[in-house]
């Protein structure tokens, strides 16, 4: 009997961390959290406000990860198709190796949408960024609609990204 109630609790418990932080990610990430994070592309700092107005992709990767290398295509492409219609692509590196790594691999990838390098702050702001790629589609209001972890298909995007921009 007391095995059976402490495997009560222990699954008790887990039922509500999972719970818990899954509500504190929806709650953290209902507005787009404000940044000021350096670009890889000129160095300058770039404020989150100056996206105001602008429907946007917000996706965290690193270089060393293959889907990360893997949907670049598929977001230059996106990045592209709608950059006229107000929409963008923005990269948040979580690269602790430095500017220098990320450049490069921005020039290797021959990546067209600006890419900034994330704080450890940025990541908890967004709700907790705990796997990588993972993508915060953002509304032209500023509030975050959607998340999408791991790789994800153009198609899908660019219906979500369409419904936006409507």
């Amino acid at each position: 009997m007391k095995k059976r109630s402490r495997s009560s609790v222990i699954v008790i418990f887990i039922a509500l961390l999972f719970c818990c932080s899954s509500a504190l990610e929806v709650i953290a990430a209902t507005k787009m959290p404000s940044f000021a994070l350096e670009s890889v592309q000129g160095g300058k700092v770039v404020h989150s406000s100056s996206f105001k107005g602008k429907v946007l992709l917000l996706t965290f990767f690193a270089t060393w990860c293959p889907p990360c290398a893997q949907e670049v295509p598929v977001l230059n492409r996106l990045h592209e198709e709608f950059a006229g219609a107000g929409f963008s692509v923005v990269g948040l590196s979580v690269d602790q190796q430095g500017t220098a790594l990320v450049a490069r691999f921005v020039k290797k990838k021959s990546i067209k949408y600006p890419v900034l390098m994330a704080e450890p702050a940025t990541t908890i702001d967004f709700g907790g960024v705990y796997g990588i790629p993972v993508a915060f589609l953002v509304n032209k209001s500023g509030n975050v609609v959607k998340k999408y972890t791991g790789y994800v298909e153009h198609t899908i995007l660019e219906k979500d990204v369409k419904s936006l921009l409507d």
